[in-house]
């Protein structure tokens, strides 16, 4: 049993409450960092400061056999599927899945596991390469992530989205940033489209544009998560320009604890507010506003 400390509000946390999974009924929230309370076959782990990896396979499918088990068909998922989550005191998850936190690594900091780790997942499902040229489309919550993990590569990045304010983010570090609403600069990355689009936004509209931003034989990985369906795809497209359709997800946790407690990763920056669990409703309200990025509910102090 982990007590928890500190949980984040996600995108999917958002998306789950319009629908997304039909309907998920249980405790939310998936980001956390807590300490391991009870633990009857493990005693070395209580005291322990940990995040965990969310999803918990059956372990007996061929899937989970085959090392897929964050595929499995009959996994439960910490706050999405089948498992209650991380906003309330307690949460529970195998040992298995339990990662220790790093001494150098602040519960503020610790939060961004699970969305650090989906960043990275990117580059071990897409080899990479420098001077590849890359568009990221959305500036919310994962896409800053993102961005900054492709960024370390040395490709040729370019971060789209709305909100000047969350591209500042990106820009004080030297990344390349463009207003999906700025005509002359959008026309010119229409005109240059990239070798792998990376669509961030978690609207349907979004998927339509990172379509358009992608090269012939290039790569569209989509990460967004989100209730409504796509009304409008055009499937022969993909098929004529012979384009790569990557779905990426849930990451390695270790890499990203190991980028955090090395401040390689900005994430504090992106930490918009701060809510006990009681107001964990106002919270979530919070969260959904425009221009937000991620707010913290504290649960333990």
């Amino acid at each position: 049993m982990i007590r928890v400390q500190l949980a984040g509000i996600c995108s999917t946390d958002l998306q789950l409450m319009r629908g997304y999974k039909r309907g998920f009924r249980g405790v939310l929230g998936h980001e956390f960092v807590g300490e391991v309370v009870d633990a009857p076959e493990y005693p070395q782990w209580i005291g322990r400061r940990v995040v965990g990896e969310i999803n918990v396979g059956c372990g007996e499918c061929e899937l989970c056999q085959r090392g897929l088990g964050k595929h499995c068909r009959s996994r439960s998922s910490l706050g999405i599927i089948r498992r209650d989550g991380a906003f309330a005191d307690y949460l529970t998850l195998p040992v298995a899945n339990l990662l220790t936190v790093p001494d150098a690594v602040s519960d503020e900091a610790a939060v961004f596991t699970e969305p650090l780790a989906a960043a990275l997942q990117l580059l071990e499902q897409y080899p990479l390469r420098p001077r590849e040229r890359v568009y990221v489309l959305g500036d919310g919550r994962l896409g800053l992530l993102v961005v900054q993990v492709l960024a370390r590569i040395g490709a040729e990045i370019v971060a789209l989205g709305r909100n000047d304010n969350k591209l500042a983010i990106l820009a004080e570090r030297g990344i390349a940033t463009v207003r999906i609403d700025d005509r002359a600069k959008m026309t010119t990355l229409l005109a240059h489209p990239a070798d792998l689009v990376i669509e961030v936004t978690g609207s349907p509209a979004g998927f339509e544009l990172a379509r358009r931003l992608v090269r012939p034989r290039g790569t569209l990985a989509l990460k967004s998560t989100f209730a409504d369906g796509l009304t409008h795809f055009d499937i022969s497209s993909l098929v004529v320009d012979e384009i790569t359709l990557l779905g990426s997800r849930c990451g390695p946790f270790a890499p990203a604890l190991r980028l955090l407690a090395e401040d390689a990763i900005a994430v504090e920056p992106l930490i918009h507010a701060r809510y006990p669990l009681d107001e964990g409703l106002a919270a979530l309200h919070h969260a959904g506003q425009k221009g937000v990025l991620k707010v913290l509910i504290t649960v333990s102090p």
